[in-house]
């Protein structure tokens, strides 16, 4: 039996990642902020199958889930900054009024810097390091004096949490259906989000390579997440269309046209998603299959 990778190893892993980071983050550098945030949620992934104290994990939860909302509000507008340049470079059609959503953009980007600095300091995200760290610390003292069956037990804790995933991966995609729903194509993008992080953390628990399966992934979620940024990127030109002062035909057109430009670019990158739905698909029900204890999969098959 290869030698897996221990609680405490894992969360030292993710802790220290963080760490490295937040002096760049206090700075504004764009990849930063990005690693903090996807750190944070890895890390929310783990502790739950930390075997904890109950009332300690949830609070330390809580306080990630804080950190993860708080930086995404700033990455979604560094990510929409960057798909204007990108659209800008490309000479979309109606990139005429692209330069004042992106000045929209910028506004509200600097305004959530300047919020992310007042409500997330640096300073507090390095106690929340300090105190992961301690808990990490805690753990490998505990985990000298561990007993086999409560290793394994914790490995069954990463099985059932890659199987509830995989659940939430094929309920997604059933309520998503065939039609292009953005809300709903959305919750496809964070379901499979969080099985790829839970697969990922099983993966490096056992010390097994990356899979195929992980590929599939995470080429969907870049596909469904490239479709939310360019829906949100839509709002955003609708919103600047609405508050032109003073009104501007030739603008308002340039806009509209943008608008219908990005449409087509949803309607592509949906069916690109219906094309990887059924891999997808089949990725959800082998995991929520194969993550069951060994038990409860023969007495599935004696029920079945």
């Amino acid at each position: 039996m290869p030698v897996s990778t221990t609680r405490s190893e894992l969360l030292k892993k993710r802790v220290e990642q963080f760490k490295r980071v937040l002096h760049a983050v206090d700075e504004g550098d764009v990849r930063a902020l990005h690693l903090a945030r996807v750190t944070s949620r890895r890390m929310r992934e783990l502790l739950p199958m930390l075997q904890l104290d109950r009332a300690q994990a949830r609070k330390v939860v809580r306080r990630l889930r804080k950190v993860t909302a708080r930086l995404g509000t700033v990455r979604e507008l560094d990510v929409l900054l960057m798909l204007i340049d990108e659209l800008h470079v490309a000479g979309r059609k109606g990139s005429g009024g692209l330069g004042r959503v992106g000045v929209r953009v910028s506004k509200d980007r600097d305004r959530a810097r300047k919020r992310l600095a007042a409500e997330l300091p640096v300073a507090d995200l390095t106690r929340l390091s300090r105190k992961l760290t301690r808990i990490a610390d805690s753990l490998e003292e505990a985990e000298r004096a561990s007993s086999k069956t409560t290793a394994r037990s914790w490995r069954w804790a990463i099985d059932a949490r890659v199987a509830k995933r995989a659940g939430s991966v094929s309920s997604a995609i059933a309520e998503a259906g065939a039609l292009y729903l953005p809300d709903r194509l959305h919750a496809v993008r964070i379901a499979v989000k969080k099985l790829r992080y839970a697969l990922e953390l099983a993966a490096e628990a056992s010390r097994n390579r990356s899979s195929a399966d992980l590929r599939v992934l995470k080429r969907s979620q870049e596909l469904l997440g490239r479709m939310h940024d360019v829906q949100t990127l839509i709002d955003q030109v609708r919103q600047t269309q609405a508050s032109l002062a003073p009104p501007s035909v030739t603008v308002w057109r340039d806009l509209d046209t943008l608008v219908t430009s990005l449409e087509d670019d949803c309607r592509r990158l949906h069916a690109r998603y219906m094309r990887q739905r059924d891999e997808l698909s089949a990725v959800a029900a082998r995991r929520s299959e194969q993550a069951q204890p060994p038990t409860t999969r023969a007495q599935a098959r004696r029920a079945g």
